[in-house]
């Protein structure tokens, strides 16, 4: 009577000790300086059949060109035989192939995103970048509000110790971990050197967004404050002894101190005139604006897209790179500004606003940011209360 139970504990027990036997090996490895993904998988010692089995199995599903260094990728092996392969690129670009049988399928990892909209509120004591640490934040908001505000903060120059900045903005999210922020919904700053500026983003009946004051006036200007997001001053408009040549020479323009690589925009609408090696300007670009007003961009690395003599530029479209070639001591970007052909000091300038809202527009306008307003003074009354600054809140409807 127990001898089929104990068949089937032995049968068990079998393939318990047949699974215990075996063997796995688990390899994580990432893409090197000269690296193509074939390469990568034989040095980490894969058969040749089975290189060529995974990069088959990703034929359609990834693009080879865009591996970069530093990919991370895993080869989890079963018995001496590929039994899974995972490739990542970031928390929402992963890649991955497995073991079917006698093939191997490729496939892009579906990661879970949510869109949710948050305030973030940071207390400036030293720096916006550790502002953002300090209230659990990624350092990339302090970008995320240079750029709606670019038109009147400079952040490396504007900025005071008890300065507050306050916005509505949207967090993608997944697992829990914050991947990147959206749009800045409504924002807020209030500075010892700028005073208080409060901003709604509002989307106009041909689609565009723009941004706008609370009384509809254009938060827009016909030129930004800067062409970086947010860079360091090193040397400024007037005469100046020359780092290169050692002698007393005027110096044209702004010289901001920034990274090999750093974008750099157009900082009003404009045709290029010029944009190619200038001597000691190294790679320049030089754009031509409405009333007289030309831009000169010098020692870049390299140029955006399509940017060349002739072609249309749009304010905040990105011309350049920053870099150190020319006569440069250092890597920066050298900014200069012309009007009616003379050079003039561009941290000194006051431009107008682009026009406010069409009267038939405001009532709308009006409303909505009287829903963004209260959302934010919800969450600061909840905060002295204190409770979290960061709960989800609802986005208001766009026209």
């Amino acid at each position: 009577m127990r001898i089929a139970p104990l068949l089937c504990l032995a049968a068990l027990l079998a393939a318990s000790v047949s699974e215990a036997t075996v063997r796995y090996t688990i390899k994580n490895r990432r893409i090197e300086p000269g690296q193509a993904l074939a390469q990568a998988l034989h040095d980490a010692q894969l058969p040749d059949a089975q290189v060529t089995a995974v990069i088959s199995a990703l034929e359609g599903v990834f693009d080879f060109r865009k591996s970069r260094v530093g990919d991370q990728f895993r080869l989890v092996i079963r018995d001496g035989e590929l039994d899974f392969f995972d490739y990542r690129q970031s928390l929402v670009d992963e890649w991955q192939v497995r073991r079917d049988g006698e093939k191997y399928v490729g496939s892009k990892r579906s990661i879970e995103v949510e869109k949710q909209v948050s305030v973030v509120s940071l207390d400036i004591q030293s720096s916006l970048y550790e502002a953002a640490v300090d209230a659990g934040e990624d350092p990339a908001i302090g970008m995320v509000l240079a750029d709606v505000f670019a038109w009147d903060i400079d952040f490396y120059r504007d900025v005071r110790k008890g300065d507050q900045a306050r916005a509505l903005v949207e967090k993608f999210v997944s697992k829990g971990r914050v991947l990147r922020y959206g749009e800045v919904l409504a924002a807020t700053y209030a500075g010892g050197l700028v005073g208080n500026k409060k901003v709604f983003r509002y989307v106009l009946p041909d689609g565009q967004p723009n941004y706008f004051a609370e009384d509809g006036a254009s938060a827009k200007k016909t030129f930004l404050k800067s062409p970086l997001k947010y860079a360091n001053v090193t040397s400024r408009f007037g005469s100046r002894l020359h780092p290169v040549l050692k002698y007393l020479k005027a110096h044209n323009g702004v010289d901001y101190g920034t990274p090999i690589g750093t974008p750099v925009w157009a900082v009003a609408d404009g045709t290029v005139t010029q944009a190619g090696y200038s001597g000691a300007a190294g790679n320049m670009v030089v754009i031509r604006h409405a009333n007289g007003f030309e831009t000169q961009y010098m020692h870049l690395s390299r140029f955006g897209d399509g940017v060349r003599a002739g072609a249309r530029v749009r304010q905040k479209q990105v011309i350049a790179y920053s870099g150190n070639t020319g006569r440069s001591t250092g890597p920066h970007l050298h900014f200069g500004l012309k009007r009616n052909g003379g050079y003039t000091n561009p941290l000194n300038q006051q431009f107008p606003r682009a026009d406010p809202l069409p009267k038939t527009l405001l009532p709308d306008f009006l409303a909505k940011a009287a829903e963004l307003t209260a959302q934010l003074e919800a969450v600061s009354v909840a905060a002295v209360a204190g409770q979290a600054a960061s709960a989800p809140v609802a986005v208001p409807t766009q026209p």
